[in-house]
């Protein structure tokens, strides 16, 4: 029996829709590993190239996060018009399954790995179940290298994504990994890790680990990290700012070939960063905290959160300023969104302020909620101008006119960026 693993699009004239350089959805190539011998699978990422809808698979599997999730429901549909088997998981279904089971015949809910065995199962027993839970959490000592083989072809020119852990142990109102993951912070064995890399490394020197806090525990990855020294990597991830206090981890991972890190800065006020649970940064810090990871040679891909409680008007120039001060060699600034499961989103629930539930317009470029220190607009043009601006010539120059090895990086993405930028303000 065949199986088409499918990632949805991203609505054009939006950001992520219109970023040329996309990665493949590694959430489908770790359910293709544990996926038993005799099932045939294939990949298709329907932001890539269009859907076929004559396709030959017996089952149709999705996964989607929550600005996906319109697409997703469409692709759906239109398969089981064609009288295909349509599964879906992944973290909007994973919230809203009832709603998701409007478009599909089953939902997954939570990781998948331990329940889709079971349902490709039923699925061929002819008694598939419209709701698959994971009875606890995998042992991440059991969890197979992703297989990627299936990205063949998908057109991506990248494909060396990897995950070496789960969950974060902090608890941001905003965040939705708390929320899909709980605040157990999993592992997986240093030494598969390693070996999985040796492998990446065949393909590319370049490794991007989606993991979402990577030094959330020293124990675990500075041995990963000089593990990896001499491998010749040159890798990204995501750290939070206070890592730089870690002089010898923050050595450790330059020194392991650590070109980028994505860094949630989140806020420039302290009474904002307490209000949404963001408790180990401190914003006084910051710019020192930025030049520590210069100096071991990693670049920061900052990001911003537009729109909290305690912002304003002027919180848009504000930022841009510090963002040139900083030297950041890249930033987003995304809109406050509260997505499906969220602590966020049951507290602006609660207070009325939740104005759109247009889910493709959950992508943290559009305003859902009713400020409270300016108006909808406001926060929607200051978006807007803020993404303009530090993507705009002068600011690149200002920001990496300085050599150095992360440019390598940061110099392609800030060119990505803006050329994102301006395909979707001519597309709006």
């Amino acid at each position: 029996m065949k199986i088409l693993f499918l990632s949805p699009g991203w609505p054009k004239g939006r950001l992520w829709g219109e970023l040329g350089f996309k990665f493949p959805t590694l959430s489908l190539a770790s359910l293709a590993a544990v996926t038993p011998q005799g099932w045939d699978v294939s990949f298709h990422d329907d932001a890539i190239r269009a859907t076929d809808f004559d396709n030959d698979a017996d089952l149709i599997a999705l996964t989607a996060m929550t600005a996906q999730a319109t697409r997703a429901y469409q692709l759906a549909d239109a398969f089981r018009s064609r009288g295909k088997t349509v599964v879906m998981g992944g973290f909007h279904a994973s919230n809203l399954p009832d709603e998701a089971l409007q478009h599909v015949d089953s939902v997954v809910v939570g990781e998948g790995e331990l329940a889709w065995p079971q349902l490709l199962a039923d699925f061929q027993a002819g008694r598939l179940q419209q709701l698959y839970r994971a009875d606890g959490l995998i042992d991440t000592a059991l969890i197979p290298p992703a297989r990627r083989e299936i990205f063949k072809g998908s057109g991506h020119l990248f494909t060396n994504t990897i995950q070496t852990t789960r969950g974060c142990p902090f608890d941001c109102e905003f965040c939705s990994v708390t929320a899909f993951y709980g605040r157990k912070y999993r592992k997986r064995p240093v030494e598969q890790v390693l070996v999985e890399l040796q492998e990446l490394r065949k393909a590319n020197s370049f490794v991007f680990f989606v993991d979402d806090n990577i030094v959330a525990d020293r124990r675990y990855s500075l041995p990963l990290f000089d593990g990896m020294k001499g491998m010749g990597l040159k890798w990204l991830s995501h750290a939070p700012i206070d890592f730089a206090e870690d002089q010898e981890l923050l050595k450790a991972a330059g020194e392991s070939g650590c070109v980028g890190m994505f860094v949630g800065f989140e806020s420039l006020n302290q009474d904002s960063l307490a209000a949404m649970g963001k408790v180990t940064n401190k914003a006084a810090s910051y710019k020192a905290y930025a030049q520590q990871f210069r100096d071991n040679g990693i670049g920061i891909l900052g990001s911003f959160v537009m729109g909290c409680d305690g912002d304003t008007p002027a919180v848009f120039e504000q930022t841009l300023r510090f963002c040139e001060d900083a030297r950041l060699e890249a930033a987003i600034f995304p809109i406050l969104t509260p997505y499906p499961g969220t602590k966020v989103r049951q507290r602006l629930e609660a207070e009325g302020r939740i104005i759109s539930n247009n889910w493709q317009d959950y992508d943290m470029e559009h305003v859902t909620f009713q400020p409270r220190g300016m108006t909808v607009q406001e926060l929607q043009d200051g978006y807007d101008q803020a993404c303009r601006s530090f993507y705009s010539w002068g600011s690149i120059y200002r920001r990496l006119f300085k050599l150095h090895r992360s440019v390598q990086v940061f110099g392609p993405m800030n060119i990505g960026f803006r050329s994102a930028i301006r395909r979707k303000c001519t597309d709006a």
